[in-house]
């Protein structure tokens, strides 16, 4: 079914929105995001390795010639540098790595390489924001005290240590590993890391930290880093395990409900309220369980059981069985959205990632029922005519639709659908390792490396 699916998003984004970043469902046009300025494509190279999985030979074949002859960075405009991080040169990344097509490496280091002006700070901690063009900088106007944001920064470390892998230049891993000599430095309130950093103090902006948004993505990149480096990145394992002990004790709470979640922490007072992009925890410390110290593997497994349950339920208490943006634990609600501006559905996958991840690490079916019950909502209230919209209200039973395809339904949500019902031989975890858009890395073998010492 996922394949149906996919067929249907890509060949509308195709018929309508051919070339441009993302489609317009509804409108049967192109959709332009600013978070990559003038870079064409998105679609395209976000879905790359989604298409080769799938095996759609034919749909991977004019993918690819696009790239070659159409994928642009010498663009004057301002991207953002996490954003393009993730989709494009992880895209691309992944693209080479499963096609072995030396287009991919080409231009996945040429656009590593218009990246690199983006850590010309006085502490290295990168800039949100980048013209490719004059490499100038700067962060978003609305972060605390001119802060970087923790997710940002934090997120750029897989890819950049394969660029390093694929171009032979060490300077890109050099980058990433400076940025935790930074965190490791500075004191941790409570252990915790805040959202935001400032690039030219070297200075943590307000103490806010969470798991969702702002946050998520640095954790799953420092068990990833341990896990991608063939288990032998001690001080990511470290900071991974120390930062979870740490959302344990701060963070990770139970509604009078039995529900496990985890709350946003603002300078010491929680917020109790969980954002979508919070439940790929559950993935996370099911994933993080094997190396997990002292006898902690259950109990992290079981945590991961527990995020999921309750990000199913935040899906099955909706009209449109579809989860909000953000869902609240207070004034006698659980797992529901209480606010207008959260009940919006943009196509997101975590919830789903969440569910592949336990079915892989536990087999238990009633992670592949639920994958079910999304499919079956996604079609009923998202698919329309031109592809696949987000959902403005999930609580409503009328859909208002909010006329975008995401890049990332193609390259996440779909795949992970894809990856909840295929076998586990299929991108198997002792040999890949999804940076944070899907898009599959191979672990680095500790024999890898060697032989490629001896090569230089």
């Amino acid at each position: 079914v996922s394949l149906q699916m996919m067929k249907h998003a890509w060949d509308n984004y195709k018929r309508y929105a051919w070339g441009l970043n993302e489609l317009k469902p509804i409108s049967k046009q192109g959709h332009s995001s600013n978070l990559f300025g003038n870079i064409q494509g998105a679609t395209i190279v976000d879905a790359l390795d989604t298409l080769y999985i799938m095996e759609m030979k034919e749909e991977f074949k004019e993918a690819k010639e696009w790239v070659e002859k159409n994928l642009d960075f010498n663009v004057n405009a301002e991207i953002s540098v996490f954003e393009v991080n993730i989709r494009f040169v992880g895209g691309l990344l992944s693209a080479y790595y499963l096609s072995g097509e030396e287009i991919f490496r080409k231009k996945a280091v040429e656009l590593g390489e218009k990246l690199l002006p983006a850590f010309n700070t006085p502490t290295g901690i990168p800039w949100a924001l980048l013209n490719i063009k004059s490499g100038i900088g700067r962060n978003w106007p609305w972060a605390s005290g001119g802060s970087s944001i923790l997710a940002e920064f934090g997120t750029l470390h897989l890819e950049f240590v394969h660029l390093s892998h694929l171009s032979g230049n060490p300077v890109f891993a050099e980058k990433v590993m400076n940025i935790r000599k930074v965190l490791n430095r500075l004191d941790k309130p409570e252990g915790l890391y805040p959202n935001y950093l400032n690039p030219s103090s070297g200075q943590w902006g307000q103490h806010h930290v969470s798991i969702g948004g702002l946050g998520d993505s640095f954790y799953e990149y420092l068990l990833k880093a341990w896990l991608m480096s063939d288990k032998t990145d001690e001080e990511g394992k470290k900071m991974y395990y120390d930062a979870v002990q740490a959302i344990e004790t701060h963070l990770i709470r139970k509604s009078s409900g039995g529900l496990t979640y985890i709350a946003e922490w603002k300078g010491g007072l929680l917020e109790h309220k969980m954002g979508h992009l919070t439940c790929f925890a559950g993935g996370m410390f099911a994933l993080g369980a094997d190396g997990a110290p002292n006898d902690k593997t259950g109990h992290h497994i079981e945590l991961g059981a527990e995020i999921a349950r309750t990000c199913h339920e935040s899906y099955d208490r909706t009209s449109m069985k579809l989860g909000p943006e953000a869902f609240r634990f207070d004034g006698g609600v659980e797992a529901i959205a209480t606010r207008q501006n959260e009940k919006y559905y943009i196509l997101r996958p975590e919830v789903i990632e969440t569910y592949m991840y336990m079915w892989r690490l536990t087999h238990d079916p009633k992670y592949r029922q639920w994958g079910w019950e999304a499919v079956e909502a996604l079609e009923k209230h998202c698919r329309v005519d031109g592809g696949y919209s987000g959902i403005r209200d999930v609580y409503n039973n009328q859909e208002s639709h909010d006329d975008v395809q995401q890049s990332f339904f193609l390259s996440e949500t779909l795949k992970y659908l894809y990856l909840l019902f295929s076998e586990d031989d299929l991108l198997p975890f002792e040999h890949w390792v999804f940076n944070t858009e899907a898009h599959p890395l191979p672990i680095l073998h500790k024999d890898d490396r060697s032989k490629e010492e001896n090569q230089k």
